[in-house]
């Protein structure tokens, strides 16, 4: 049970960090360099586009990552 919530919270960890790198600050950052091609895929609507997807991405993992952890410590 330890091994099975330790391999979701690593990919959990994974996910929000590869999430929080990817959306776009007020310099662009990571995402201005990839992103472009991604936001011809995904539109040019910032509601409904890259950046939408990209914030329920970030919400699901802080969810997952926080209730793994909580799991982790109630486990030991």
């Amino acid at each position: 049970m330890t091994t099975v919530v330790m391999i979701f919270l690593a990919v959990a960890s994974i996910a929000l960090i590869a999430s929080i790198l990817l959306q776009s600050g007020n310099s662009a950052g990571l995402s201005g360099s990839i992103g472009g091609g991604a936001e011809q895929l995904f539109g040019k609507k910032k509601s409904q586009g890259y950046e939408a997807l990209l914030s329920k991405v970030t919400t699901a993992a802080a969810i997952i990552f926080i209730l793994c952890s909580l799991i982790l410590v109630a486990i030991e």
